[in-house]
């Protein structure tokens, strides 16, 4: 099977159960980060290298968006979501 389909099954078997607790909250982030996150990253670099190669050859709007708006974009955008789902993972403190 691929990867996708892997990371897919992990994720449906972690979230098929009866009732949503902190713990399979946790454990949803933590297969998320672990197997998700870096897969995705890994295609977006590679799409990033490729258009930014593209973008030298590029005039206009084209150029800023293959070389600075797209980039931005999918990079920080994946940030963004390893970040909070990072954060997420701090331990919570119950009143």
């Amino acid at each position: 099977m691929s990867k996708w389909t892997d990371i897919r099954d992990t994720i449906v078997k972690e979230i098929n159960v009866d009732q949503v607790t902190e713990e399979v909250k946790q454990r949803v982030t933590r297969t998320i980060l672990a197997e998700c996150i870096p897969a995705i990253e890994q295609a977006v670099d590679k799409f990033v290298g490729q258009i930014k190669e593209q973008a030298k050859e590029e005039h206009g709007w084209c150029y800023w968006r293959d070389a600075v708006v797209l980039p931005a974009v999918m990079q920080g955008g994946v940030w963004l979501v390893h970040l909070v789902l990072d954060k997420s993972l701090t331990p919570t403190v119950k009143a």
